[in-house]
């Protein structure tokens, strides 16, 4: 399973650092498109499967791009 790791952000509120993994695979719920991804706070698994919504252009992108095939 191919996982991204992007470089973690501070949360000053929370003291922590975030970061996150992702196989991102795009799901669908017959809502929402999403990617379902592991959270860590500092290196601790926070949310497992958390659903992260794509954002309306990438979601306007895919639409173009299924629509020419």
């Amino acid at each position: 399973m191919s996982t991204t790791a992007p470089e973690g952000h501070l949360i000053a509120e929370m003291g922590v650092i975030e970061t996150t993994e992702s196989d991102n695979v795009l799901h669908w719920d017959g809502d929402n498109l999403y990617v379902e991804q592991d959270v860590y706070h500092n290196g601790q698994l926070v949310h497992r499967k958390y659903r992260r919504r794509v954002t309306k252009q990438v979601a306007q992108a895919l639409v173009k791009i299924l629509a020419q095939h």
